[in-house]
């Protein structure tokens, strides 16, 4: 695994290559999937063996057994597609030469050179014939390049590649991508069949595909940069602007879009007929008064009865015309209180004040949350442990919180960091899944960094697997 960062180093310098202008509506794709090496084309002497047995997976193809390459590309217009390739495999099949007798008949020979390490970074320029026949699923499409090939720790070299690919789209940007592409090595031996030298093969790749970067928010098939209402669903003849009242007049410039109305009225109706437009009615259903916008005001507060919540009883426009009450009885009017249906404190802007001894059973309870092993997810009997926690949490509802999480030191520190962080973040998802308002709780990972007993110890180590949780305060 040596050259792994070489590789990976490799493909961020040829990244940087690819990087161009572009004006497509998802110039970004990215592949991955599994790779096959072919070493026969390296072994065969004549052109016509080279491609005689271009199918034989069992005794020719070198395939690793997982997710085995990654491309990123752009598209540069034109057809065009600018990428680049990491791949990853393990050489335990190398095709070796006919035995050359006089006829120069023979057989080749398949040996295990010893499961070498397989390594590729390549840059490739590729055409889409996408456009050119027509079609929105079938994506044939020819490709050349180069890059540098690691065949374990002697036989690298650079290569100059070429071939052909096919993808299928399930969908404007998911594909099931397949590429096979001759790498030509520039250190090929003089006698086929050694790896002394770099030799020439084929790549074959399968893999999915996502296409991205075209955004179209409302996702009514009208990318933003087309759409004159690229945060509403609309239609195609409108710009992607909704019509909802099927009156002919967008909802942009239409005064009433739930409502057909005519255009002189901005698509609004009078409804009413009291002399006022709906689209200038504020009450446009029932008779009222044009300094009230067409609204009766029956307690005479300066509320109209559409807008006053107690439309029989004088009250503040503050509280929608109706008198200030005081919910829990704590001396805090609502329109003050932070929490109106629970009594607090004047001090507290009408919400309780947690205690200390609160506090110290929250973290009681956060002491016993058990995860899975080497995980954030939660194990079956801790759910009950969270949720005596939210309890606690609803009692005081203007009380803010910290979720610290640690570890112990079994592990690297990075591991051990994102544990930590992904532990208490969990936490703070599922009580804010369970009724804690987001704007409460944060979450925060101090890996194994903050131990509280020695991690030499299986108890000490078990204390500082944890979560803590420590108060705000403001």
């Amino acid at each position: 695994m040596k050259h792994l960062n070489k590789v990976f180093a490799a493909v961020v310098m040829l990244f940087g290559l690819s990087s161009q202008a572009q004006d497509s509506d998802n110039p970004w794709a990215i592949s991955f999937g599994a790779n096959a090496v072919d070493t026969r084309v390296s072994a065969a002497s004549k052109f016509e063996d080279q491609f005689s047995e271009y199918f034989n997976a069992k005794d020719n193809w070198n395939i690793l057994p997982s997710v085995s390459y990654l491309n990123v590309s752009r598209y540069v217009g034109a057809g065009f597609v600018v990428g680049v390739t990491g791949s990853i495999n393990k050489i335990d099949k190398f095709v070796n030469p006919r035995n050359q007798d006089p006829s120069g008949m023979g057989d080749y020979t398949v040996t295990n050179p010893g499961d070498l390490n397989y390594y590729a970074a390549d840059l490739s320029v590729k055409y889409s014939f996408l456009k050119m026949i027509g079609t929105k699923w079938l994506d044939p499409s020819i490709h050349v390049g180069g890059g540098y090939t690691w065949f374990g720790d002697d036989a690298n070299g650079a290569t100059v590649n070429g071939g052909l690919g096919l993808t299928f789209w399930f969908t404007e940007q998911v594909g099931l991508s397949f590429q096979s592409t001759y790498k030509q090595s520039f250190d090929d031996r003089a006698e086929r069949g050694q790896l002394d030298n770099q030799p020439s093969h084929l790549q074959h790749f399968a893999g999915l595909t996502f296409k991205f970067g075209g955004k179209d928010t409302d996702n009514d098939g009208i990318y933003d940069k087309y759409d004159a209402c690229p945060e509403q669903a609309g239609l195609e003849k409108f710009q992607g602007c909704p019509d909802t009242d099927g009156d002919g007049i967008p909802d942009k410039d239409d005064a009433c879009p739930e409502q057909a109305g005519a255009p002189e009225f901005q698509g609004c109706p009078d409804t009413d007929g009291d002399g006022v437009a709906d689209k200038d009615d504020a009450c446009p259903d029932v008779p009222g008064l044009k300094e009230f916008q067409g609204c009766p005001d029956s307690d005479g507060d300066g509320v109209t009865d559409k807008a006053d919540k107690c439309p029989t009883v004088k009250g503040p426009k503050e509280n929608g015309g109706c008198p200030w009450p005081d919910t829990d009885g704590d001396g805090v009017l609502d329109k003050d209180d932070r929490c109106p249906s629970v009594k607090g404190t004047v001090a507290n802007f009408g919400c309780p004040e947690i205690t200390e001894e609160q506090v110290k059973k929250l973290n009681d309870y956060a002491k016993t949350i058990l995860f899975n092993s080497g995980k954030a997810t939660f194990k079956e009997q801790t759910l009950a442990v969270l949720d005596n926690m939210v309890t606690i949490l609803k009692e005081y509802p203007n009380s803010k919180f910290v979720l610290e999480g640690h570890t112990d030191s079994d592990g690297s520190n990075a591991l051990n960091q994102t544990l930590s962080e992904n532990r208490a973040a969990a936490v703070k998802t599922y009580l804010q899944e369970h009724g804690i308002q987001e704007g409460r709780l944060t979450s925060v990972g101090f890996g194994e960094t903050k131990p509280i007993a020695s991690n030499k110890t299986a108890k000490g180590k078990a204390e500082n697997r944890r979560v803590e949780v420590k108060l705000v305060k403001e």
